[in-house]
């Protein structure tokens, strides 16, 4: 139901927006999110929103921003002076209630690998 794209390989201090869409009417969602899985990693958050309220992981604060496009039906992570840690599979995510923990749908992913 939702569908990641936009990854790729870029420099260090370079930007990079990735893109969820798919079949899952965003605009029905409240609550979506983005995060990440590295190898050898557990799979953490990076990004957040509730209501269009958007909360950042510690590590990409000011260098991340997450946005949603209900017209477009998608949902952005825009990704500017990425570093090599920022590597990995980032996944979109979406809750079908905000009161619930955790998040019940997902998509398949979409690789960003940072090189310097």
């Amino acid at each position: 139901q939702l569908v990641e794209s936009g990854g790729g390989t870029v420099q260090a201090g370079g930007s990079l927006r990735i893109s969820c869409s798919g079949s899952l009417r965003l605009r029905m969602h409240a609550c979506l999110g983005w995060f990440r899985q590295a190898p050898g990693k557990e799979r953490e958050v990076v990004a957040e929103m509730n209501t269009n309220i958007p909360k950042y992981a510690d590590s990409v604060k000011g260098r991340f921003t997450i946005s949603r496009d209900n017209g477009q039906n998608t949902l952005y992570l825009q990704m500017d002076n990425l570093q090599r840690d920022d590597s990995a599979m980032y996944y979109c995510a979406a809750k079908t209630q905000c009161y619930l923990k955790d998040y019940g749908i997902w998509g398949q992913g979409t690789q960003v690998t940072v090189f310097s």
